[in-house]
């Protein structure tokens, strides 16, 4: 980095050089008069215009006896230079009389940038001490233009220049104006691991947030040097090491060096591992007589043969305080305790319940919340003012402000009170953007190409709310939602949600019909643990059935000559179809879609009102990018709360990850369903599952379960009323790319299964002629149907056989947003099921 300081305004203009010492100006004081101390009589004060000429003379005060010796003089000349209101100071002194020359600093008219075009002027207007209409400092614009530079060099620039000029105007004003040459981004050309035996250098990359630069690094910014976020990588590293049983560990040094050839950071960690310990033992001693330890015992995540991991014992201890205190003991502190067995490579954990100080919280004091409330910072507290000091209850208020996201730096710290048993809780916050604008576009081989427009906010009104509106586009799916979620309904701890959404799916390869939904949801969520919550909803919504008149119209007119359906007896034999009239004159002649469709599409739009609820157990060490934990998820609904549907849903799917070897993650993925009927109302077809790729990979979407399988006809899929899935795979990076790169390849199998179709088979309506899609035949003397007025009956396929496949993908964490290509074979299937061997999905935002 490199400043300097012009000054220009015409001929008069002098060059101003910052390595003047500030004791220069002495070298112009002029005293006349001896050393000896004198009587002063009278100060004069020569060249000021706006400062006071009292003001002035204040810094000049006498000793005893009126007296004023070349020592104050001397302290009121360095003083008046320290002010900074003046560029120079010089002192006559003649007999009693001392004269005071002084030239004031100008004014600053403005204070302006050029040449930045990757920091905005708001935040170095935001950073700089000078300001417009304040005094003009030599030392302070210095000081502005190291400020300047140290902001690029936290973005990555550190060729950057920095020149501040001061342009003379009249009436002893100027203009500021700093010139930056920001120069190119200095980037991390390497990160490399010392001393790291358990785990590979391509696992350690993805614990820290430091990336290497590579052709996509202009998408996003952590390939940026940054000596902050590389010191905050080691406590990553370390916490990392002691979360998997290094209770030993150290990460001595993260060493840095610029190599002008790479004109990047080469990055080395040096890290200690030491050997990995198990738990030996778990013990409570608790000093509080009437407080027995073993009873807490349930509120240990530590168990006795589990790898020793230090997050699970401050969460223990967290849980068992925090316990303590709700039984009346406010003032109870746990303090966990390590000891380690070298030799048998365990540690044995004892946790010592012992009274605390008896310390309160007098006041918390929450700075640097320009935007956010300060009551949407207090509710994340579960202690205020006057309560028990409570250290556990302060570090999870500090953990659930940062997961707000609504702050870049949260800390809570505290301060003396007004007496030694009070505290004051000091909540240190830095505010940042929680709007988001997006426009994101993405392809699949099941909806085709997708766009979407959307606008959100996490903070709105600085009320802690979250709103969010977006519109989809798309070549077969279409719509629109709006969203709107109060996290603390009537200031408990339940987040309320309002869903207002529309969706149109057009007809495509895969379904012969289009259906459009109107729904509003209203719902409710708790957290019942951190690892555990529930989520209460009610869902109303209409859904309309749309065909193309062609797959609508059952023309059976002996004149058709489209007519086909007359199976011969070889053709029975061949298929197994029956003719379902014994007419030999088939519905679906002309090619009309499958008779629950058709029947749907008749009965016009049709109301759901349905209450529900979802359970979620998440023990998942990173949701975007899982290798170990389990994620659960329990839902039902009932339909039937008024409305024109009923039935009884309940669908339970499973993800569990776990690391293997080399950064191998294995996956297991069970999932199952089951719609049952309530009442009278008979099951409509939209309400079936339908399952294909969702199930089991290598099948086309609806690919799977029961069929409509009337050869003239659009052979729909049906749907089924239960259904089971298992998949078991393996990711594992490609070591010879960079870990940046984000490319993971697969390799998987799947199983499942979907059966038993439970909607229309047949669709009487006595009485009427021409039945919609149901035309009679004619004339009237031509081969009728047996039933008049019956439309022909569903023929289907509903084989319960086990369809299975496998195949690999090929997962790309790009920049782009997430991207998945699979290819998958499979190994059994129905007779009747749809393949699909090779599909792709992913989007981006931009």
């Amino acid at each position: 980095m490199k400043f300097g300081l012009r000054v220009r305004g015409g001929v008069l203009a002098t060059l101003i050089m910052f390595a003047v010492p500030v004791v220069a100006p002495l070298a112009g004081m002029i005293i006349s008069s001896p050393a000896a101390a004198q009587t002063v009589n009278s100060i004069e004060v020569v060249g000021n215009r706006r400062v006071e000429l009292e003001t002035i003379r204040s810094y000049f005060k006498p000793g005893p006896g009126g007296t004023l010796d070349a020592g104050r003089i001397d302290d009121g000349l360095k003083a008046l230079i320290e002010t900074g209101l003046f560029s120079d100071v010089k002192i006559d002194r003649q007999g009693g009389h001392l004269v005071v020359h002084v030239v004031e600093n100008p004014v600053i008219g403005r204070v302006a940038f050029e040449g930045n075009k990757k920091i905005k002027d708001e935040q170095l207007t935001a950073e700089v001490q000078s300001k417009p209409r304040g005094t003009l400092s030599r030392p302070m614009v210095q000081s502005d233009a190291q400020r300047i530079a140290e902001i690029y060099r936290h973005s990555g620039r550190y060729d950057v220049r920095v020149t501040p000029e001061i342009i003379e105007q009249p009436n002893n004003r100027v203009d500021l104006i700093f010139t930056v040459e920001e120069g190119a981004k200095t980037g991390v050309k390497s990160i490399e691991f010392v001393g790291n035996n358990a785990y590979s250098s391509y696992r350690l990359r993805d614990v820290i947030k430091t990336h290497e630069s590579n052709l996509l690094s202009f998408l996003g910014g952590n390939d940026v040097y940054d000596p902050d976020r590389v010191e905050a990588d080691r406590d990553l590293l370390r916490r990392f090491y002691l979360k998997n049983g290094y209770a030993d560990v150290q990460v001595v040094a993260a060493l840095t060096e610029y190599d002008p050839t790479q004109k990047g950071f080469l990055v080395t960690f040096k890290i200690e591992e030491g050997v990995q310990y198990h738990v030996g033992s778990v013990t409570l001693q608790s000093s509080i007589a009437t407080l027995d330890g073993n009873s807490l015992r349930s509120f240990s995540r530590v168990n006795v043969g589990s790898l020793y991991n230090v997050e699970q014992v401050e969460k223990s201890v967290e849980e068992m305080q925090i316990e303590a205190s709700r039984r009346g003991y406010a003032f109870a502190v746990v303090r966990p305790n390590g000891d380690r067995n070298f030799e048998a490579h365990t540690v044995s954990v004892v946790f010592s319940i012992d009274e605390g100080p008896r310390t309160y919280i007098e006041r918390i004091n929450i700075r640097g919340n320009t935007r956010t409330r300060d009551y949407v910072i207090r509710r994340e507290f579960d202690i205020s003012e006057g309560d028990a000091y409570n250290r556990a209850l302060v570090d999870r208020a500090e953990r659930r402000l940062k997961n707000l996201d609504f702050f870049k730096t949260v800390k809570i710290t505290t301060e003396p009170g007004s007496s030694s048993d009070r505290v004051i809780l000091v909540v240190d916050l830095e505010e940042k953007s929680t709007g988001d604008f997006s426009v994101s576009g993405g392809y699949s081989t099941t909806d085709g190409a997708l766009a979407e427009v959307s606008i959100s906010e996490r903070n709105f009104l600085g009320r802690g709310l979250f709103a969010k509106a977006s519109v989809t586009y798309g070549q077969y799916a279409r719509g629109y939602s709006l969203s709107f979620v109060e996290p603390y309904l009537l200031d408990y701890r339940v987040a309320l949600g309002l869903d207002l959404y529309q969706r149109q799916q057009l007809s495509n390869n895969f379904i012969s019909y289009g259906t459009k939904t109107l729904g509003f949801s209203p719902r409710l969520g708790f957290q019942l643990r951190e690892d555990l919550s529930l989520q209460l909803r009610y869902s109303i919504y209409q859904q309309q059935i749309s065909l193309p008149s062609t797959l609508a119209n059952c023309n059976n007119t002996t004149t058709n000559g489209l007519l086909a359906f007359n199976p011969t007896p070889a053709f029975i034999n061949a298929t197994g179809i029956a003719d379902p009239t014994g007419t030999g004159l088939g519905c679906f002649s002309d090619g009309e879609a499958s008779l629950p469709v058709r029947k749907e599409l008749s009965q016009g739009a049709s109301l759901t009102s349905a209450l529900g609820y979802t359970l979620n157990y998440n023990t998942l060490d990173n949701n975007k990018n899982p290798t170990d934990g389990l994620l659960v998820d329990f839902k039902q609904d009932f339909a039937g709360v008024g409305g024109d549907v009923s039935y009884l849903k309940t669908a339970a799917d499973a993800k569990y990850f776990t690391p293997l070897v080399s950064d191998i993650v294995g996956i297991v993925h069970l999932q199952g369903g089951i719609l049952n009927k309530i009442g009278n109302n008979e099951l409509r077809m939209l309400d079936h599952f339908q399952m294909g790729p969702n199930l089991v990979r290598g099948f086309a979407p609806n690919g799977i379960g029961p069929r409509d399988i009337n050869p003239f006809g659009t052979q729909d899929a049906i749907g089924g009323t239960k259904y089971w899935g298992a998949s078991v795979e393996l990711q594992m990076p490609f070591w010879f790319l960079p870990k940046e790169v984000g490319l993971k390849g697969a390799i998987y199998a799947d199983a499942g299964g979907l059966s038993g179709y439970q909607g229309p088979t047949s669709w009487t309506a006595t009485g009427e002629v021409n039945t919609p899609g149901c035309i009679r035949p004619t004339p009237a003397t031509a081969t009728v149907p047996a039933n008049p007025g019956t439309c022909t009956g569903l023929v289907f396929d509903d084989s319960s056989k086990v369809r299975s496949s496998v195949g690999v993908g090929l997962v790309w964490a790009s920049p782009f947003g997430p991207l998945r290509f699979d290819y998958a074979i499979p190994l059994s299937k129905g007779a009747y099921d749809r393949t699909q061997e090779f599909r792709f999905g992913g989007g981006t935002s931009f």
